[in-house]
């Protein structure tokens, strides 16, 4: 079988042709219901059932005392305690570029949450700005099943 060549379309900065294309089965374990809770628009996280600590997102045992957690539903609302503007991303994200990520502050979570946030110009996003959960109309039981927009907008 003889070498496929690089189709090379720039060099400042370099960018290459590369094709890449698997199936891939895997499973959520412990972590399922939070998937399931997406596409019945339900953020699951995690709450200590020794300290209490309270996690935005899912974990099987808690990282300050070590006991195990149980579900526990996040507001769909929260505030941007964070924000980045992503200039590149990967195949699921090239259409959307450039995106906003967040991390989402909920009252009564002790973590934050990491997300998109749509709706919205980059210059007009803001620390503390009201956000609210939306979720996709057809589960795909993906993280993406899930971003924010704008508490104000309707």
């Amino acid at each position: 079988m003889g070498e496929k060549g690089t189709i090379v379309y720039g060099v400042d900065p370099l960018i290459v042709h590369d094709h890449y294309e698997i199936d891939y089965r895997h499973s959520y374990a412990e972590d399922s219901p939070f998937f399931v809770g997406l596409s019945k628009g339900k953020l699951l996280g995690s709450r200590c059932t020794g300290c209490r600590y309270t996690y935005a997102t899912p974990r099987s045992h808690c990282m300050e005392c070590g006991a195990p957690t149980a579900w526990h539903e996040v507001p769909l609302s929260g505030r941007i305690h964070t924000f980045t503007i992503c200039h590149y991303g990967g195949e699921a994200f090239l259409k959307e570029t450039p995106f906003t990520l967040i991390l989402v502050e909920f009252e009564g979570a002790d973590t934050l949450f990491l997300s998109r946030l749509k709706g919205v110009k980059s210059e007009a996003v803001r620390i503390g700005m009201p956000v609210r959960a939306c979720f996709s109309k057809t589960p795909a039981f993906k993280v993406t099943d899930v971003w924010f927009e704008p508490a104000d907008r309707e």
